[in-house]
């Protein structure tokens, strides 16, 4: 029982943020001003008057750039634990991170060779 016990201040402090976080939720709801004009049910767009007639709408080449750089950043992400524990690791972690980087390098060149890289249409 004693394993249980060390984890009862993060209990507690999470009970207590969830109860601060719903108390304060509600406090703002009742007491909060109620004065809704046009102007502020308007959507804002950057200070630019809006406009109700939708722009134009992005390409989807837009979209897939925007997925392979998330994808790729997080890839890269995965390099900082291993450089931590590099040392500790060994030659396992050395050449499980070389196949790692080489499948990553293997779906770059991929996206390359079909055109994912390129803004135009």
């Amino acid at each position: 029982m004693s394993g249980l016990s060390q984890y009862l201040p993060i209990v507690v402090l999470l009970g207590l943020a969830s109860v601060f976080a719903v108390a304060s939720l509600i406090v703002a709801r009742a007491l909060g001003p109620r004065r809704p004009t046009p102007a502020k049910l308007a959507p804002y767009e950057c200070g630019i008057v809006p406009e109700q007639v939708p722009r134009e709408r992005f390409s989807v080449k837009f979209y897939v750039i925007a997925m392979l750089f998330i994808v790729f950043d997080i890839e890269t992400i995965f390099l900082f634990p291993w450089a931590v524990t590099f040392r500790e690791l060994g030659l396992f972690g050395l050449v499980e991170m070389a196949i790692f980087i080489g499948l990553v390098f293997v779906a770059y060149l991929y996206v390359w060779q079909r055109g994912g890289l390129e803004w135009t249409d």
